[in-house]
């Protein structure tokens, strides 16, 4: 009954969602304020329905109803709770339910908190939105229902995949999604400002919370991504240019040029074509991450569905929603004219810089993606793309992005001087030059990247603490210390974000340049060397899991003699799902981690061990997160929640 309940409020959300998508955008035609109304209702009641949905799919997993043909091919009586409600979005079908519920919940949230928008403005955002949870809730229910009955229940499911029964991955896709469909506003806002052919500093202002909002969720998801990949992979690294993980890094990037770009599209209203097109592109790029997950034209571990017809449906919606506002933005390019000037040398320029920086960078990400589909549709053979390339190519613009960086944030509006921003810098040169030589006289026949990365990363931290600093005046220290606690909480969320960026970008070059790597097989009770260290591989046995038998290492890590760690390596084995998985064993340490991979037993008796050193390696998930919390400190800014420009009307009479 409940399952009947949750498919038909899915049907009725469709409906709504038809009503929210036609009616206030006719009423925004016809100045009619009656139409335009129904949309916050309509997007609050399309929120219930398909939470409703989803309640009844988790209701489903939870008491193991394999009536259902989703939970027979994800669940198992057997799984921990943890898994069987993960479970709900671990597949295509309850993956695209949580999909549309979170585009739900920001129509909603667009709803209840845009009271500042104007009529006609908030009722066309809310009809484009409502276009595209029509579009999504076809999809989802002409191919991809969840709530698909079996005419012959079995006795037990076919389990989850082993990979995604893990902590990191239960929470991984949900914030993705949150970004992702988070930038379905941003694009909702573009569309709904061509349709009226105005955007102004005020438009800048309300599009950057919800952008803003879609970058951190981003971040946060790309990040969880990459820490489950470092630790169950058991391939020691933390990025690997995988095609899904690329999928979320192209939106990511676009958003942060978005980002930017909306600043100076509020500060000067310059960009506007730029910004409307970053938004569209933003919002395109997550439904091509999309189409690259459930489509299977692309080979990727990440990716759970491998069926072209529902690519060919993507491919639809893409085209319908990406195409349509492109064409709907080339007829609209007159009316989007730029009114602030600015000089060569200035804020706005440094903003432009980092624009292209983060685009082209996005799209070069997006041509090593592609590339082997379009070798084997256009010239018949299997190309491969690997790291070699995206280092190669992609380096380059995150240099150039952490060079102009702590100068461009220093810049006047309109005309600056480099001259003078560089006086101010000066102490954070000279220190990041320190720290990068530093680096050089520790290594031995190493190469230059860990230096390198050590003094970018150092100069993008201590350019953002100059910045803060600069902004407290002339006066003595003790005046400034106090009014930097006075400073607003979007100055204190972009230092942050940018010295998350600096740490982030210091992370990655240590983990590439000073990673120590060993591959061996070992005895049992014979010890090895790992740099500084020693590591004794005690004993392994076999153990029994909730859901899966381990074959589990007992391995004794010392130095100079004292203990340091005893790990644990594993090599299970899901007898439902008949799938292996590698569980590495882990000493974090603050400026380093000691890793450990136990592979197959060999003919010699003994063990293939991998091992490794990675340095830095934590500083790489606090750098994401000083990105996120700087996000998320900027939300708080009392001016990002405050539609900038918004005129309060008589009740019922719409703004022009």
């Amino acid at each position: 009954m409940i399952v009947e309940l949750g498919h038909f409020a899915l049907i009725l959300a469709l409906m709504v969602a038809l009503v929210q998508a036609t009616l206030p955008l006719w009423g925004a035609q016809r100045g009619d304020a009656r139409l335009m109304a129904l949309a916050g209702p309509a997007a609050g009641l399309q929120l219930v329905l398909v939470a409703a949905s989803f309640a009844a799919l988790t209701w489903a997993f939870v008491v193991s109803d394999f009536s259902l043909a989703v939970v027979v091919s994800n669940s198992h009586t057997l799984k921990p709770m943890l898994y069987k409600v993960s479970g709900v979005w671990g597949n295509h079908e309850g993956s695209l339910l949580l999909w549309v519920l979170i585009l739900a919940i920001y129509g909603a949230a667009v709803a209840a908190f845009g009271g500042g928008l104007p009529a006609r403005l908030k009722a066309r955002v809310l009809a484009v939105q409502g276009l595209i949870g029509v579009a999504f809730l076809l999809f989802l229910l002409l191919t991809s229902n969840p709530f698909w009955r079996l005419a012959l229940p079995p006795l037990d499911g076919q389990d989850l995949n082993p990979l995604l029964q893990d902590p990191g991955l239960a929470f991984h896709p949900p914030f993705l999604y949150l970004g992702y469909v988070g930038l379905s506003m941003a694009f909702s806002f573009a569309v709904a400002a061509l349709i009226e052919g105005r955007v102004d500093a005020a438009w800048g202002r309300w599009v950057r919370p919800w952008t803003l909002a879609a970058w951190v969720f981003l971040t946060i998801g790309i990040a969880l991504g990459s820490w489950w990949a470092y630790y169950e992979l058991g391939w020691g690294g933390f990025w690997f240019w995988d095609p899904v993980e690329n999928a979320s890094f192209m939106p990511w990037l676009l958003a942060a040029a978005l980002l930017h770009s909306s600043i100076v599209v509020e500060k000067r209203e310059s960009l506007k074509a730029w910004t409307i097109l970053l938004a569209i592109m933003a919002f395109g790029f997550s439904l091509i991450g999309t189409f690259i997950v459930r489509s299977g034209v692309i080979t990727s571990v990440h990716a759970f569905a491998n069926d072209p017809e529902r690519g060919v449906f993507i491919l639809m919606i893409l085209g319908l929603f990406t195409g349509g506002a492109l064409i709907l933005f080339a007829l609209r390019a007159g009316a989007l004219e730029a009114r602030g000037v600015f000089s060569l040398v200035s804020r706005e320029s440094a903003l432009v810089a980092n624009n292209i920086l983060l685009s082209v960078a996005a799209f070069v990400v997006f041509i090593g993606t592609i590339w082997p589909l379009v070798g084997t549709m256009l010239l018949g053979r299997d190309l491969s793309v690997g790291e070699p390339f995206f280092n190669a190519a992609f380096t380059p613009f995150m240099v150039g992005l952490a060079l102009i960086l702590p100068v461009g944030a220093m810049l006047a509006w309109k005309r600056g001087s480099v001259e003078r921003s560089m006086r101010s810098l000066i102490p954070a040169l000279v220190l990041a030059l320190a720290l990068g030589a530093l680096g050089f006289a520790m290594q031995t026949g190493r190469s230059a990247l860990g230096p390198v990365g050590l003094a970018l990363g150092a100069w993008v931290v201590f350019g953002a603490l100059t910045d803060l600093w600069a902004r407290t005046g002339r006066e003595g220290v003790g005046v400034r210390l106090a009014r930097m606690t006075r400073l607003p909480r979007a100055d204190w969320g972009k230092a942050t974000a940018h010295l998350g960026l600096g740490v982030t970008i210091f992370a990655v070059a240590a983990m590439m340049a000073w990673k120590l790597e060993d591959i061996r097989v070992v005895q049992e009770g014979e010890t090895f060397p790992l740099g500084a260290y020693d590591v004794r591989l005690d004993k392994v046995e076999e153990v029994a899991g909730p859901n899966y038998t381990s074959t589990m290492a007992t391995m004794t890590v010392t130095r100079g003699g004292a203990l340091v760690a005893v790990l644990n390596p594993e090599k299970r084995i899901y007898p439902v799902a008949q799938m292996p998985t590698t569980e590495a064993a882990i000493d974090y340490g603050f400026l380093r981690d000691i890793y450990l991979v136990l592979g197959d037993r060999q003919q010699s008796g003994g063990w293939a061990v991998r091992s490794y050193i990675e340095p830095f390696a934590n500083w790489l998930w606090a750098g994401c997160i000083l990105m996120a919390l700087g996000g998320v400190l900027s939300l708080t800014d009392r001016r990002y929640r405050v539609a900038a420009g918004a005129r309060r009307m008589p009740a019922g009479v719409p703004a022009e």
